[in-house]
């Protein structure tokens, strides 16, 4: 299956009744109970809620690491839950970025090296040193994860993402382990990235003050969506209140 890009204005996600349960019987734990939703492309979307209200568990089905129990998932006009394991991971490698709470560098490579592992594989690479001047660490990539912050090394973790180009970028809780300066920092990357390369940014958060930089906001509540709240008015990474 091959899937080419889309600059149309269809959405980048849709959902129909989409549930994921782990276990049977009554040890049964329902992650998602019929999630309905239209993600559009271009924007900077927060999907918050508590822990274990079913975020991370849409975060992994969109983003093709994980597979829906019942109900469809799209991406675009390509059917996700109809897709085998092979045609999933070409969806990823060609069409999805992640950035998680924990930076998964590769301690004995350098910060470029670390980026140039994503681009060796990616179809349409930006160059490593681009990425990282525009996660801002242009003059650091020769260093090593163990020379920098946590901020330098999520922001490293950023740049490796965006650096094969991709449809989307999943970020899981990117600041959960940040302090506010640090955490604020990260996120005007995440905001430039999403403007400047008009990526669509899905971000996973408990930190409600995050969703004032959003365009759009998904309140997650037991496996369920309770509410979609599109922000008219967006404050910059600096003005949030942490």
């Amino acid at each position: 299956m091959s899937l080419q890009a889309d600059p149309s204005p269809r959405p980048t996600y849709q959902t129909e009744a989409l549930t994921k349960t782990y276990g049977e019987g009554e040890a049964a734990v329902h992650a998602l109970r019929g999630v309905d939703l239209v993600v559009p492309g271009g924007e900077l979307i927060v999907l918050l809620g508590a822990s274990g209200s079913g975020k991370s568990t849409l975060l992994n089905i969109l983003g093709g690491l994980d597979r829906a129990s019942t109900g469809r998932a799209r991406f675009r006009d390509a059917d996700l839950t109809d897709m085998t394991d092979s045609e999933l991971t070409r969806y990823r490698r060609d069409h999805v970025g992640f950035v998680f709470q924990f930076y998964n560098l590769m301690p004995s490579l350098t910060a470029e090296e670390n980026v140039e592992l994503v681009t060796e594989i990616a179809r349409n690479p930006m160059d490593p040193a681009e990425a990282l001047h525009l996660v801002g660490l242009g003059e650091r990539r020769h260093h090593f994860p163990a020379q920098m912050s946590g901020g330098e090394q999520q922001r490293v973790a950023i740049a490796r993402a965006v650096a094969k180009q991709p449809d989307v970028l999943f970020c899981d809780e990117p600041t959960g382990a940040l302090d506010s300066t640090t955490g604020r920092a990260v996120l005007r990357v995440l905001n430039d990235v999403n403007r400047t390369l008009g990526t669509t940014v899905l971000m996973v958060t408990h930190a409600a003050a995050t969703a004032a930089m959003a365009h759009r906001v998904i309140h997650f509540a037991d496996g369920a969506i309770r509410s979609v709240e599109r922000n008219d008015t967006r404050l910059s990474p600096e003005e949030i209140a942490w």
